[in-house]
């Protein structure tokens, strides 16, 4: 039996060298397949969900379905406020120019908040009413509600928790703008309530001697 020739020092070098080319082109390839799965990853995890938060929220901002409007914040001059009771509307003027506008509900029969020339005389970010709330127990249930203190006898035992009327800003007596329920009619005991979102813009835009005028 013939034996097997050893190879040429030659041959084995180019051997090793088309193994050593082959390996780097894989490691690379494989370098390359990492980075863009992980790029993808990324993409898909993390690039287009913050995307979709931010487009979201935009577009929320600008599509409000309840009829308000917001343009104050890019608009210079002094600010006033128009109460409009007939549209169960409030706008806010910017150096006279319209600004800002949302849905209220105003007094219903019997508490109609009353038209005039008036200004913001307090602000009070966390105000509860003097007036109106409900009878509560030591544990904090509710014993009796939507009660007026002035009429309405307290049970043994309880105690008076005023409404909250959060962002208020009062225009005269005990009466004001707050966030609160808007059923779609005037329906409050003289007050303006407004959506949440709302009575928070109003009450940062506004300041203590702001213009508030209510018409019919």
């Amino acid at each position: 039996m013939n034996p097997r020739p050893f190879p040429s020092p030659l041959a084995l070098l180019a051997a090793c060298s088309i193994a050593f080319i082959s390996s780097c082109s894989t490691l690379q390839i494989q370098s390359a397949s990492d980075s863009t799965f992980r790029y993808g990853k990324k993409v898909f995890t993390s690039d287009i969900p913050r995307a979709t938060r931010f487009l979201t929220t935009k577009v929320k901002s600008l599509t409000r379905n309840d009829g308000s409007f917001w343009y104050a914040d890019e608009m210079p001059g002094k600010p006033s406020i128009v109460i409009h009771l007939g549209q169960q509307m409030v706008y806010l003027y910017k150096g006279g120019q319209l600004a800002g506008g949302s849905p209220i509900s105003s007094g219903s029969e019997g508490y109609e908040t009353r038209p005039g020339r008036y200004s913001v005389i307090e602000k009070d970010i966390d105000h509860k009413s003097s007036l109106y709330g409900d009878y509560e127990d030591p544990y904090g249930n509710v014993i009796r509600q939507n009660i007026d203190n002035r009429k309405d006898p307290k049970p043994p035992g309880t105690r008076f928790e005023g409404a909250k009327m959060f962002y208020f800003i009062r225009i005269y007596g005990a009466v004001g703008m707050h966030q609160g329920y808007l059923p779609g009619y005037p329906a409050s005991h003289g007050c303006i309530r407004l959506p949440g979102h709302m009575a928070e813009k109003f009450y940062h835009a506004v300041s203590l001697g702001t213009p508030v005028r209510i018409v019919p």
